[in-house]
């Protein structure tokens, strides 16, 4: 952080559900505080906060907080100051150290020394973008959660339809479940509701649904159901309020679902966390480092100890891994043909990774440079890769005993170097 930014007054808070804790210092002299008081955390003292720290003539405020109860200060600070919000875990006070005005001084110290880990907050508008997506993906684990309740109500019954049909939440699956809450029990009934298209025979799916539902596995299944129901149409009703909100964005939408694997619900996301330019990011290394999806470093007396991956943010490390396993099944794509050559020597779980870094990085390029990703492109090697793997096979041929002699091809110069 530029060091005419560290001048002046500054303000360090320690955000709690019911109160603030503030002190107030100078620049040049951190360790020597000139006001500390606390306030509420209502609307009212966060008014009378911000105008007691203009009287102060505070240029800057750093605040930590280990829960949501910094949004309602944040906003309430952000048309007037200059906010920085601290990771709680680098403000850490000595056991049995720990005062709230303590913690206020030293985040005002450790700011000014730069030993500070900030949080990265975005704008106010993509904050709402924020809210809407990470609403909808705890609503999508609601009906994973759903599911697995209704497959254990339906072992417990000793029905095995999740055994036969690819989608228990599908067409012939629903139809059977409300079947079986209506309290049909005949299998031969419930066998026929479901779709011919169904990749398992008639005798097959009647003797899955062979079981004994009781009232009790009836009330539990009605009750899931209507859970089920309910959590589909505030899922829909949520991506038409994502759309709408991203819609004057809808080139950057349209530019990240040309990649494999990437779904318009993956591209909201993706938006919503790292905004429409990845403008908070300098550079690709950068960005990947704060998602966490490049290898960590522990290391001590000059040896690293493990190279395990940072903690980022996990929003975009659970849409990256899932997006990598996408593009990975996509036939005749760049990423199926890395994820191939790298398994065999990573494994899959460290291969996946490797292609969700490499998706990170195209990702920020695709937003920040505004460029259309072009699948062929991707297949041209560079002419240092290409006298790289032309070594490499010399040797390879060489130790299983051929003499090798390269001779140009015709079409060397005509056509690109693909793989």
């Amino acid at each position: 952080m530029p060091t005419d930014i560290k001048t002046g007054v500054i303000a360090g808070i320690d955000v709690h559900k019911k109160m603030l804790a503030v002190v107030v210092a100078r620049a040049d002299a951190p360790d020597k505080s000139l006001q500390e008081v606390k306030f509420g955390a209502t609307m009212g003292e966060l008014r009378r906060l911000s105008e007691w720290l203009r009287q102060q003539e505070v240029a800057d405020v750093v605040m930590e907080s280990t829960a949501k109860y910094w949004k309602p200060v944040w906003m309430a600070l952000e048309t007037s100051f200059r906010l920085h919000l601290a990771q709680a875990m680098s403000n850490r006070a000595p056991r049995g150290r720990k005062t709230d005005f303590g913690d206020c001084r030293r985040l005002v110290r450790r700011w000014v020394a730069g030993d500070l880990r900030l949080s990265y907050v975005p704008e106010g508008e993509q904050r709402k973008w924020r809210l809407l997506t990470h609403t909808r993906l705890q609503y999508v684990r609601q009906v994973v959660r759903l599911r697995n309740q209704m497959e254990g109500v339906l072992e417990e019954a000793g029905i095995k339809l999740s055994g036969v049909v690819s989608d228990l939440f599908g067409m012939s699956g629903l139809r059977i479940l409300d079947a079986l809450a209506g309290g049909q029990k005949d299998a031969a009934a419930l066998a026929a509701l479901g779709d011919d298209r169904l990749r398992v025979s008639k005798e097959a799916l009647e003797d899955a649904l062979s079981g004994r539902v009781e009232a009790e596995h009836q009330l539990l299944l009605r009750q899931h159901l209507e859970q089920l129901r309910e959590l589909i149409r505030q899922v829909q009703e949520l991506d038409a309020a994502i759309g709408a909100s991203l819609h004057q964005h809808a080139e950057a939408v349209g530019r990240l679902c040309e990649v494999p694997g990437i779904a318009v619900t993956a591209a909201e996301q993706i938006i919503a966390e790292i905004g429409p330019h990845a403008a908070a990011f300098d550079s690709p290394e950068q960005m990947a480092s704060w998602i966490g999806v490049c290898p960590g470093r522990q290391e001590s007396g000059g040896d690293s100890h493990s190279t395990r991956s940072p903690k980022g943010n996990r929003t975009m490390r659970s849409v990256l891994t899932q997006v990598a396993w996408a593009a990975v099944r996509t036939r005749e794509s760049r990423w199926r043909e890395l994820f191939t050559r790298w398994v065999s020597r990573l494994g899959p779980q460290k291969a996946i990774w490797a292609v969700a870094h490499r998706m990170a990085r195209l990702i920020w390029k695709l937003l920040h440079q505004g460029v259309r990703y072009l699948e062929r492109e991707l297949f041209q090697l560079r002419p240092e890769v290409v006298a790289r793997r032309k070594q490499r096979l010399v040797r390879q041929l060489r130790k299983l005993g051929y003499e090798v002699a390269l001779k140009p091809s015709l079409l060397t110069d005509s056509a690109p170097v693909t793989r």
